[in-house]
């Protein structure tokens, strides 16, 4: 059991409460959702459990955590270790060996625990997780879903009563999310872990929750619940929900599941939809002829052909290690290709430079972080206008449209990852450039966040500058309707339109899409344009 008893916490080097008089029980060995717009304070409410916060991050709590009889007043996170495991959003960046089995190993040599026992406890968690056939393989080899099982594997070892995870499945593709949560499913149901996470992407598990935590920020009161019930209340809900607020279906489906219950009567009525893509503008902006790139004996892209023209938004998908990435990185100049040639408006991007560089070319990366160099984000502004000699204020003006609240005198490494992310966007859209990259632009986003990023995205496609996405966000991409090309091992398995693309694949499907199956419908206004036609 986990119990907050009136509990209001604030940071020393801030003014306003981050969590204030929250009150909750969390019953064991249940899945507990924790939801919330970006910065809302969700993982603020995470380190409150296992006493990072205040003991680590420092600021004064109020009220107490018990979990399972212990105080986190008087007992630090080191004390807890053996109670509480926690599994980060980014699990490689806390990896500190190079060998998975290590890995598995080190939490264990930390704390003491026999060399009889570890073994026993290594081939246990291997075996609940799917590693089993991985244990000798390297780290830095691992996809991403492989890092986010190691990483869970990594505490699981422990045998603690709970297990907190902050953004599980934000860095990973469809399939990969749904072992993931598959595998925290066998936690709760066959060991009674008690789960709790911390997720933007709703559509991938709310199904799996047993109560909902809605974190709604700005010190207002904390709710806790049903998910349904926390659902009906909540600004933050997935496309399915949305549906069904939209349609008013009683009771509100929390899956796709649920919501065929309703759907399944009237897809007959309806009518698929007919898209006709015009590419009236020819206007070639980028292309890859022949491309392929190799990480030692990995082959990441193989005789790749690629073409993007003026005006148009593509997604590049794919599961983890397809060779979304090294795309990016080969189309930006970053990456060399072993063979093949690269263009960028007639150019060769690996020799496009200074000025010239970030007119053409703005690329984001995985880690936006990595591109801010500066003390504050006013600094940061004022860099980029001078850098791209912009008048004074253009930077300025372009994060006040991506973070209307945002605090320009704040330091960059103090926002959420998701204000990172949208601050780095800002400072490279600032520029105008021709073509714009982004790799995995919405990972960290609540879904008002998305939101704008998807307003913005479809005034820049009708600007003049081209813009290539590499997600797993296909609720991102139902959204856009952009051409999708589909990568796997580096080669191109499937290219055309979003509405064929996407309808085809059993993993990257939108949920409206499998509601409304087999009907070629994306998105929530289509589905209820297509209702309102059929009477």
């Amino acid at each position: 059991m986990i119990n907050f008893n009136s509990v209001s916490f604030a940071y020393h080097d801030q003014a306003a409460v981050v969590i204030r008089d929250f009150s909750a029980q969390l019953a064991a060995g249940e899945f507990h959702l924790v939801v919330g717009k970006t910065g809302s304070g969700k993982s603020t409410l995470l380190n409150l459990i296992n006493g990072v916060s205040p003991h680590l991050t420092g600021g004064l709590l109020a009220g107490d955590v018990d979990i399972f009889g212990f105080n986190t007043k008087q007992f630090k996170p080191r004390d807890l270790a053996e109670i509480v495991g926690v599994v980060s959003q980014n699990p490689r960046n806390s990896f500190v060996t190079s060998m998975v089995e290590d890995e598995m190993a080190y939490a264990m040599e930390c704390l003491g625990v026999d060399p009889k026992i570890m073994r026993q406890r290594i081939d246990e968690a291997a075996e609940l997780m799917g590693l089993t056939e991985i244990l000798q393989q390297a780290t830095e080899s691992l996809s991403a879903g492989q890092q986010q099982r190691v990483a869970i594997a990594s505490v699981l070892v422990n045998r603690p009563k709970v297990l907190i995870l902050d953004e599980p499945t934000s860095a990973l593709d469809p399939a990969a999310a749904e072992e993931v949560l598959a595998a925290l499913q066998r936690l709760v149901h066959d060991l009674g872990i008690t789960v709790i996470a911390a997720e933007h992407r709703l559509e991938r598990i709310l199904q799996f929750a047993d109560s909902v935590i809605y974190v709604p920020g700005n010190a207002m009161p904390i709710s806790f619940g049903d998910p349904a019930a926390m659902m009906q209340m909540s600004e933050i809900t997935p496309p399915v929900v949305q549906l069904g607020k939209r349609l008013g279906w009683n009771p509100l489906p929390l899956s796709v599941r649920e919501a065929r219950k309703f759907t399944n009567s009237i897809i007959q009525k309806l009518n698929d939809i007919t898209q006709v893509i015009n590419r009236a503008d020819e206007e070639l902006v980028a292309s890859t002829n022949a491309v392929s790139v190799r990480y030692g004996a990995m082959q990441a892209l193989k005789n790749l052909n690629f073409e993007v023209y003026k005006n148009e938004t593509v997604a590049i998908l794919g599961r983890n290690g397809a060779g979304k990435s090294t795309l990016l990185g080969v189309l930006a100049g970053l990456v060399k290709p072993l063979t093949g040639q690269v263009q960028i408006n007639s150019q060769d991007p690996a020799k496009i430079h200074g000025f010239d560089f970030i007119r053409q070319i703005g690329f984001v990366p995985q880690e936006p972080a990595d591109l801010l160099l500066h003390p504050t984000v006013q600094q940061e502004c004022l860099f980029t206008d001078r850098t791209a000699q912009l008048p004074k204020g253009t930077t300025a003006k372009m994060v006040s449209q991506f973070l209307p609240e945002l605090d320009f005198e704040v330091a960059p490494n103090d926002l959420s990852e998701g204000q990172r992310l949208l601050l780095v966007l800002a400072l490279t859209m600032a520029s105008a450039p021709k073509l714009l990259l982004l790799d995995e632009p919405t990972r960290g986003l609540d879904y008002d966040a998305k939101s704008r990023l998807l307003a913005t995205l479809r005034c820049i496609g009708c600007s003049g500058t081209s813009v290539v996405i590499a997600t797993h966000d296909v609720e991102l991409v139902a959204e856009l309707n952009a051409r999708v090309v589909m990568l796997s091992a580096g080669e191109v398995i499937a290219e055309g339109a979003a509405r064929e693309v996407l309808i085809d694949s059993v993993a990257f499907s939108p949920q409206v899409s499998r509601v409304f199956s087999p009907l070629n419908l994306l998105t929530i206004e289509e589905a209820v344009d297509a209702i309102k036609l059929a009477g």
